[in-house]
Order: C-alpha cells, then structure tokens, then sequence
C-alpha cells in the first residue's frame, strides 16, 4: 500500500472516530439522466361532465364547446409535457354504461383538447359522450 492512500485511509478511520462525516464525491457519480429526473405537475382539474370545475390548479379555463368536448387552458406552455386523462366516477356513482374513453391533446401552446366518449354504448354517445373527467399535466 503506498504512503498517500495509508494517508487517505488514516484521515478516514480518524474523522470517524471523531464523529466526522467522510464524503466521497465524483462528477460521474450521478448520472446527468438523474438531474433531469425531476418532474413537476404543472396543471390538473377535475371536471363534471356538463365542464363545471370540480377542483383545479394552473388552469385558467375550461370550455365545454359540444357533446363530450372541451377545451381546457392553462397557465404555462405545455410543450414537452406529458398529458394525463381518466373517466371519473360523480361522487362515487357510475357515471354511465359500460367502457369510457378519453382522448387528451395538445391543440395550442397552453390549450388541451379533451373529448370523451362511452364506446360500447350504442348510437353518437359511442363517439362522443360527455363523460366527468381528470387531466393531470406533467413537465
């Protein structure tokens, strides 16, 4: 064993021995990929199905402009986030028959395109059904 690691284990076993702490740091420990990990939810809402606001943040508006159809805006710009959308239940009653569906889309720098739907219902509420719904937006 050569005389500088003797000293690096000594200074080691002594600031132990004291109470120290020993911190071993390198610029290729932690994966550049790690750093970027970090996400933030910038914007969700909870909507009924008739575009009442149920509960919301980052949200400046919603629309409802037609059967299963609204346009939801938010405060920040939504490019390179991930868009998030999930039937919900009314107060814990199912809110219709069957299947639901949820298409969520960009449509503007800060506008999502929501439309709902209950495919294996019969007739135009298999294309578009106003459904409740949540949207979650992750940057």
């Amino acid at each position: 064993m050569n005389a500088s690691r003797k000293l690096v284990i000594g200074a080691a076993a002594l600031a132990l021995t004291v109470g120290g702490v020993v911190a071993v740091s390198s610029a290729s420990a932690e994966p550049r990929e790690a750093a970027r990990a970090a996400v933030t939810t910038t914007a969700w809402a909870k909507v009924a199905a008739n575009g009442a606001v149920q509960g919301s943040s980052g949200v400046s508006a919603i629309r409802k402009f037609g059967i299963g159809r609204y346009n939801i805006d938010t405060y920040g710009d939504l490019g390179n986030c991930a868009l998030l959308g999930t039937i919900n239940t009314n107060d814990g009653s199912d809110p219709g028959p069957g299947s639901s569906s949820i298409l969520v889309g960009k449509v503007g720098s800060n506008t999502l395109f929501i439309r709902t739907a209950t495919p294996s219902a019969g007739g135009t509420a298999a294309v578009d059904s106003d459904r409740p719904f949540s949207i979650t937006i992750v940057c």
